[in-house]
């Protein structure tokens, strides 16, 4: 079935040897929302949480390398040079500054964003992600390689294996009527990307590898910023969340109950209220 949600504006931007599409919810004259993908995410998996920010800012989408309209060329990825993208669509709408929220793997890009361009920050919103050298984090990325490079069989298991490891118990009893096809819609979006995943996870190596002499620049990341963790996430425990915010200087952190991973689609009534008030007092 074709998504019926449509934006006011889509293009293509082309980025290095990257084509980029990206999509605007509004005029820009509001003041902007942009929200960073996961890593396996695409533009339309944000567009039925739209009304939760509509009509009050607009809302800027956009794909990564590897990631559903844009181009999938299997070549080295880097974090820093994906968030630099978003400067270049920022310039094209013609919006000096956004309020960002990064999701699981967006929460990198959002980070880099903000170490490179604070100055194009409203506000900064982390989720589900990690800011430190953690062994058990590299075990499960060593293990995700695995399953991508298995072939289609081992593809399809690891999107088991993701189903039971990113949501909570709650959730996952309430939601367990759509469960599969959500899965399913996973596996088929990506079961011919896999290369595309691949690149995007060891964009990660070369973003940890610099972590140790880019602290300080974080540490002078002074933009307000809400890092917002799940009580039962189990791909990155919340205290391993809580030390972002104790390098952030200008930040708040916040543990959302009875969540998993992905804390945005989990408990959207919780989410969004805290995402929002950060956004209209711009402080924390």
């Amino acid at each position: 079935m074709p998504d019926p949600v449509q934006p006011d504006r889509a293009e293509m931007l082309d980025a290095d040897e990257h084509t980029i599409y990206w999509e605007l919810f509004g005029t820009g004259e509001r003041e902007v929302v942009c929200l960073l993908n996961g890593l396996a995410m695409h533009t339309a998996a944000w567009h039925s949480f739209l009304p939760r920010l509509r009509p009050d800012y607009d809302v800027l989408l956009w794909d990564y390398p590897g990631q559903g309209r844009s181009t999938s060329f299997d070549v080295p990825y880097f974090i820093d040079r994906i968030a630099s993208y978003l400067v270049r669509i920022l310039d094209r709408i013609g919006v000096e500054r956004v309020h960002l929220v990064g999701i699981s793997y967006g929460g990198l890009v959002a980070l880099e964003f903000a170490r490179q361009f604070q100055d194009r920050l409203h506000t900064l919103v982390v989720s589900g992600i990690l800011l430190s050298r953690e062994k058990l984090f590299d075990m499960y990325q060593d293990l995700s390689l695995r399953f991508y490079a298995g072939g289609p069989e081992t593809f399809d298991l690891y999107t088991r294996y993701m189903y039971e490891k990113i949501f909570g118990e709650t959730f996952v009893r309430a939601a367990a009527d759509r469960l599969e096809s959500m899965r399913t819609n996973f596996y088929e979006r990506y079961k011919d990307r896999t290369a595309a995943l691949t690149r995007l996870t060891l964009a990660q190596d070369p973003f940890f590898e610099a972590l140790e002499t880019r602290l300080d620049e974080y540490r002078a990341i002074r933009t307000p910023a809400l890092v917002i963790a799940a009580e039962h996430d189990r791909v990155i425990a919340p205290g391993v969340q809580r030390k972002i915010a104790a390098i952030l200087p200008n930040s708040r952190f916040e543990l959302v109950p009875d969540s998993g991973h992905v804390v945005y689609l989990e408990h959207p009534d919780r989410f969004f209220p805290m995402v929002r008030q950060l956004f209209a007092s711009k402080s924390v």
